[in-house]
């Protein structure tokens, strides 16, 4: 019994180091070791991994900081934030009832109200709380006014270019007033600001007949950027020009669809891939099968403005990828698919501008009839469809011309 004991005490003798320091965790064992960044002495992984837990989040919390001060607004950005912090404390003062709902300060609400900039370092700690859980939530994402797509505008329907696909000169604005806005006259996408080349210079081939299937799997993924976006590409040009060439498989894959089954399930199978099923999935991805219809029965004229748009876009991305420092290691691999989808938006424009007015009528009830075929798989179980996207793709059919 005395020598069991002994040696009890003899291994807990040893499993105790000289120095004599207590864990600062647990506080109840001597601890072993020291943290590198703020020399907390602990004894063992849970202590640690308790301790590094708060350590982290000091550190990150540091870096987010910083990275805010030095941040460098532009007006527009200013003018946004502004208006969603005004926003945002009228809905607060709605709720003002509820005793336990925090509200921002008299001082901060003058401070928005008479136009002064405010920064985030200006919030008490109330406010910077309440600020955080609303980013957290989706609260403050649901103070932005949703974008309204040009195409679905009055001012889309009469579109007009010369003859050439280049955009009209804009007439001198009289004195008298206009019965438009003041921003319907940039609420469509300008043209080509010069005349578009003829087919045959581009090519000494004759047109593929499968370039309308083309061009919608091309349309599909210029919406599906728009609505992702918001309709302001611009404030990441590389990042939505990236976007469409994930989502179009003409674009970023060079798959050539050869029937509108084809491209129609590739379209609704990028939308619900993991990637972009947050955007909505299948709902979402008939919902933007509408807004390729939609641009296309706006004729010709439309759709030229739409590859126009998307062309500046991926041509803003080649300009930024060019003068970004090479941090990314598949820069390289970026500017070839850039490149090559620049290319082919602008054979397609050309092609556009060549064709027909009648020939948008046929194709819009095609895609229609595709949708409603589609939808016909679908039914109450959502997986079917999904299952029906990725057979379809091997059942391709030639368009069989009339």
């Amino acid at each position: 019994m005395e020598d069991s004991i002994a040696t009890s005490c003899s291994t807990s003798s040893q499993s105790h180091p000289d120095s004599g320091f207590i864990c600062l965790v647990c506080q109840k064992q001597y601890s072993q070791y020291t943290c590198p960044r703020c020399n907390t002495r602990y004894c063992s992984l849970p202590c640690y991994k308790s301790h590094s837990l708060r350590c982290t989040e000091s550190f990150m919390r540091e870096n987010v900081m910083d990275e805010m001060k030095q941040l460098r607004p532009d007006d527009q950005s200013k003018k946004k934030m502004m208006d969603i912090l005004k926003r945002f404390h009228a809905e607060d003062e709605e709720n003002s009832m509820d005793e336990d709902e925090m509200t921002l300060s008299e001082d901060t609400v003058q401070k928005v109200l008479s136009g002064v900039e405010l920064h985030y370092e200006d919030l008490s700690a109330e406010e910077k709380k309440l600020f955080r859980r609303a980013v957290t939530t989706g609260e403050l994402s649901k103070l932005i006014e949703p974008w309204e797509p040009w195409w679905l505008k009055p001012s889309a329907r009469t579109i007009s270019l010369s003859d050439g696909g280049a955009r009209l000169i804009q007439p001198l604005v009289s004195d008298e007033p206009s019965t438009l806005p003041q921003a319907e006259s940039t609420e469509v996408p300008p043209g080509p600001e010069t005349p578009l080349p003829p087919l045959k210079k581009l090519t000494s081939v004759e047109p593929s007949p499968l370039l309308a299937i083309h061009m919608v799997d091309i349309l599909y993924s210029y919406c599906f950027t728009l609505r992702l976006y918001n309709g302001d590409w611009q404030s990441d040009c590389v990042g939505a020009s990236m976007v469409v060439v994930s989502v179009s498989s003409v674009l970023g894959q060079g798959v050539q669809p050869e029937s509108m089954l084809e491209a129609v399930s590739n379209c609704l199978e990028q939308t619900c891939s993991p990637a972009f099923r947050h955007m909505g999935g299948l709902q979402f991805g008939f919902g933007l099968l509408d807004d390729v219809t939609s641009l296309i029965s706006l004729g010709g004229a439309a759709l030229v403005c739409a590859l126009c748009d998307l062309h500046r876009m991926i041509e803003a991305a080649q300009r930024e990828l060019k003068f970004e420092k090479p941090r990314k290691t598949n820069k390289t691999e970026m500017k070839r698919k850039l490149k090559s989808a620049e290319r082919k938006v602008f054979f397609i424009m050309c092609w556009v501008h060549e064709q027909p007015e009648d020939v948008w009528p046929s194709l819009s009830a095609l895609i229609n009839a595709e949708k409603a075929s589609q939808l016909e798989y679908r039914g109450n179980d959502k997986k079917s469809l999904a299952t029906n996207l990725k057979t379809n793709k091997g059942n391709k059919s030639l368009i069989e011309e009339a």
